[in-house]
């Protein structure tokens, strides 16, 4: 868990008395970006040099939070990564309380493009060391379960350009039926055609 000592302002208290539900985001992005620009093993290794993306926020309100000299503890938990996200766990609290959770979604973003990129081998250790046990097996279980899948289809593919032979047809017992030739029911002789009647058109 990286957890973060933050005060909570004055200037963010609404006319009811306690901290604005909008002002509170506000606490879960610095918590996210003190882990991730902050933390002296992303500083010292250079991890997310062309920062990160806000792709998504998922907020529950616990409990109303007031404005006290006490900070907040802003906890910070990896629930799981993709291929270029993190989608990281953030609990606001103090003392006992938690007056707010949130699942945000981190996207690692690419200088040239402006857009998401996949995660380096280094950033991905350095967040898997922030799972929780449980997070960590199930994320483990779905790589070994994507390695086998992958070994399976590579074993039933068949390479190409061997050649393949076709499976033989199944032998009936019935003798197919034979077309009899026309007229071989009347000895050979065919039957002799009806004339065909002409219309003629009636005068007057």
């Amino acid at each position: 868990m990286h957890v973060l000592s933050c005060p909570t302002r004055w200037s963010d208290v609404d006319e009811n008395g306690h901290i604005n539900n909008a002002r509170l985001v506000g606490y879960i992005q610095e918590g996210i970006y003190d882990l991730f620009c902050h933390h002296e093993t992303a500083v010292r290794e250079s991890l997310f040099p062309s920062g990160f993306i806000i792709a998504r926020h998922e907020i529950d309100y616990l409990e109303q939070l007031h404005h006290r000299p006490e900070p907040l503890a802003v906890r910070l938990t990896v629930e799981r990564l993709g291929r270029s996200s993190a989608q990281v766990e953030v609990n606001v609290c103090r003392d006992r309380l938690t007056y707010m959770r949130a699942r945000t979604v981190v996207v690692a973003r690419d200088r040239e493009s402006g857009r998401s990129r996949p995660l380096s081998p280094a950033e991905r250790v350095f967040l898997s060391a922030f799972m929780t046990d449980g997070a960590r097996a199930q994320a483990a279980l779905a790589a070994t379960t994507v390695t086998a899948a992958t070994t399976v289809t590579t074993a039933t593919t068949v390479p190409t350009g061997t050649p393949v032979t076709p499976a033989a047809a199944p032998v009936s017992a019935t003798a197919p039926a034979q077309r009899v030739p026309a007229g071989a029911a009347t000895g050979g002789l065919l039957p002799a055609r009806r004339p065909r009647r002409r219309c003629h058109a009636s005068a007057g």
